[in-house]
């Protein structure tokens, strides 16, 4: 069950426990809320984000990328990219801000139970697959077969590195991976655009749950991809979480045909974006 706080704009003071570097300009900030009785109602869906608030410097969406297997701290991982996340890597360990949350609809966990699931991750679109990755691995015996698919643009732009590192000796899970260049001769794996891996793995379309999350221009490539090699358009879901503002649906960012994002979303089947094509 996701926790509803009462006031949907309530803030809830956190401290920063960890800091970890990941890729330049991108790091992952492990958080736990200061109020134990606040820390065990919350509950989160993989999928879903929060809203990181620091005074002064105003608020942003940010996806947890943590899963809810382990729910005694929050991860998020930010790329610097404007005022509040320029602030928040002024931050370090021991220091406190503050979040609301979480909102949205996340990834459909029940529904892929039992099912072969496929993750398709560019580039950032892997920090809120993240969540789902290690949800299914925590809880792999819900599962059937496991693949993820992840593509960067070099070998130096690779998030969770050494985390990745650690699933290649995994048996019950087929990694995939490529960079899209290798100007030095250094990556020993594909080298080409994310849709080439799919001719390197084994899927069974018709049982199996694929979810995307990237740069807009993946998601044409790959969902066309797909729907060749015969997946239903049920079977595919994107997640919109560029979009998020708000959270709420009140500001209207995150506006895409009759949907908002952040309360209808940000986790979308392909076939309820059938007549919006601006969405993707």
């Amino acid at each position: 069950m996701v926790m509803e706080p009462q006031n949907i704009y309530s803030l809830c003071p956190a401290t920063i426990l960890r800091v970890l570097p990941q890729i330049q300009d991108h790091r992952l900030f492990q958080l736990q809320l200061d109020d134990e009785e606040t820390r065990q109602q919350f509950k989160h869906s993989p999928g879903q984000f929060i809203e990181v608030s620091i005074f002064g410097a105003g608020e942003a969406p940010i996806s947890i990328t943590s899963p809810p297997t382990r729910n005694a701290t929050i991860e998020i991982c930010v790329r610097r990219s404007g005022k509040l996340t320029q602030a928040l890597f002024q931050l370090g360990k021991g220091s406190r801000l503050h979040i609301r949350g979480p909102y949205g609809r996340g990834f459909p966990v029940e529904l892929f139970k039992g099912k072969k699931l496929l993750l398709v991750a560019g580039g950032l679109g892997l920090a809120p697959l993240r969540s789902l990755l290690l949800y299914a691995l925590d809880k792999r015996d819900e599962f059937d077969d496991l693949t993820l698919m992840y593509g960067t643009s070099s070998p130096d732009t690779v998030l969770f590195k050494y985390e990745l590192l650690g699933l290649m000796d995994r048996s019950d899970l087929q990694y995939l991976y490529s960079v899209d260049r290798d100007d030095e001769g250094i990556w020993k794996q594909y080298v080409g655009v994310v849709t080439g891996l799919f001719d390197r793995a084994s899927l069974s379309a018709q049982d199996t749950y694929a979810v995307l999350c990237g740069p807009p221009v993946m998601y044409r490539f790959v969902v066309e991809r797909l729907l060749t090699l015969g997946f239903p358009r049920q079977h595919i879901y994107v997640s919109l979480e560029r979009m998020m503002k708000c959270g709420v649906g009140k500001c209207g960012h995150c506006a895409i045909g009759d949907k908002y994002c952040c309360t209808d979303g940000p986790v979308f089947s392909l076939d309820e974006l059938e007549h919006i094509p601006e969405a993707l």
